[in-house]
């Protein structure tokens, strides 16, 4: 099921039509194409994936021909505002760039409204775009309109990154409530799955077949963990301070055996070099809106398996009470298998959508984001799957639009500080039962 949901979503990279998505930068002259640049003048940097970008309105009249320039890192990006007002410049890292608009190419009797800072620095991590305003003139409806734009990309933004989290955070929960643990190595899980997406197309296989197998080698890699290493353990009575160690572990040294085979630099996944899709006054990335729907689709999927199959409810028979489902007659150790390979596969589907999301593939992306997993676990309801669809998707959300008044190295921070002041409301999170100790 789901390695066909990879087939589909590799499809919908490869089909996605070119013509419909346009980017905010404007095609180059054909001097301009005769020969490549100079070293350290200014590009466009349309090759890059990570892309700092904006709209340039004056009263909600687009501004063309504006230069804007993106500068740092020994990289310095140009563009000029296209027609409808938007620009965006490509990076070749991500870091901190002093964005500035030349305010001699403004048209006559426009100007930057008071007290934009300009030229300005933008800091983003994690994500492969970042949206930057400048405001013109002192009219209040121009603000309304760019901040209702920006907002509106970063609610998209969010839903898409929450969701993906919620892929790897249902697999968390599910394995926290049938057996307890708290799995420090899902993170690895998530890793994997992007590695082996990216092995599999580095071998000559299309994408459609890269990314499926990628799903299956992570369900595989679940199976292998509860039947080697998590099973035996249960078995000797171990208890579930010791296996979370052993966990802790684990994830190490799967880490670090990933740096040895796959080396420490970021590549890229095919179609990770996502164009832009003008929806109206907003941008959006076209492998956002294809994450998002992918996510949406499989959540979907995982939750009528849980209520409507008799292995779904044998799963939460086996998440309330595993004494009581044993004696009812069920395989309290085949469900176990068979949660661990599903989360395996979420995991693993999950990774592939941060690599196009970030864009790239790391050896410790799913170290980047394993706090995230446990926020939105934790805020939902530890063991619950729903809680942890919900508690994702406002960890993404909360993430996506803080940065607009946030520093992007402070928006994990500040989606972390949003679980506790949650959780001291509400201990057992949103979705979580109350219980008695002692």
């Amino acid at each position: 099921m789901l390695a066909a949901v990879a087939a589909m979503f590799a499809a919908l990279l490869l089909s996605a039509p070119a013509v419909h998505a346009t980017t905010a930068t404007p095609a180059p002259s054909p001097s301009d194409s005769a020969s490549a640049p100079a070293e350290g003048a200014a590009t466009d940097g349309a090759e890059f994936s990570d892309r700092i970008s904006g709209v340039l309105r004056n009263a909600g009249v687009p501004i063309e021909g504006v230069r804007i320039t993106a500068e740092g890192n020994g990289y310095k990006g140009e563009v000029l505002t296209a027609a409808n007002g938007s620009w965006s410049i490509g990076v070749p890292e991500q870091g901190a760039f002093e964005v500035e608009l030349d305010e001699s190419t403004l048209p006559e009797g426009v100007a930057l409204a008071e007290n934009q800072e300009n030229p300005r620095t933008v800091t983003f991590a994690g994500t492969s775009n970042i949206t930057t305003l400048f405001l013109l003139g002192e009219g209040i409806v121009l603000q309304q309109d760019s901040f209702i734009s920006t907002l509106t990309e970063r609610v998209v933004a969010g839903l898409s990154f929450g969701l993906l989290l919620a892929l790897s955070a249902v697999g968390l929960s599910l394995i926290f409530g049938t057996t307890g643990l708290t799995n420090f190595a899902h993170g690895e899980m998530v890793t994997l799955g992007a590695v082996l997406a990216f092995g599999f197309a580095a071998m000559g296989m299309p994408v459609w077949i890269a990314l499926p197998l990628a799903v299956v080698g992570g369900g595989a890699f679940g199976y292998v963990q509860d039947a080697g290493l998590w099973k035996p353990l249960r078995r000797r009575g171990t208890g579930l301070v010791p296996m979370m160690i052993v966990s802790i572990g684990l994830a190490v040294a799967v880490r670090y055996t990933i740096l040895f085979f796959f080396g420490g630099g970021t590549q890229q996944l095919p179609g990770s070099q996502s164009p832009l899709l003008e929806l109206g006054p907003v941008s959006i990335p076209r492998n956002t809106l294809i994450s998002l729907f992918v996510s949406l689709v499989v959540i979907l999927l995982v939750a009528l398996l849980l209520m409507r199959t008799r292995i779904g409810k044998a799963t939460r028979a086996v998440a309330d009470n595993p004494p009581l489902a044993a004696a009812s007659g069920i395989d309290v150790d085949g469900v176990i298998r068979i949660v661990w390979v599903l989360g395996g596969a979420l995991a693993a589907m999950g990774g592939i959508l941060w690599a196009y999301y970030r864009p790239g593939v790391s050896f410790n992306m799913g170290q980047q984001i394993l706090l995230l997993l446990f926020a939105g676990v934790t805020l939902g309801g530890l063991g619950t799957v729903f809680g942890a669809l919900i508690g994702s998707i406002i960890v993404g959300l909360f993430v996506e639009i803080s940065t607009i008044w946030l520093e992007a190295d402070l928006k994990y921070v500040g989606a972390l500080v949003i679980m506790i002041l949650v959780l001291l409301v509400r201990p057992q999170g949103i979705l979580g039962r109350r219980e008695r100790i002692g």
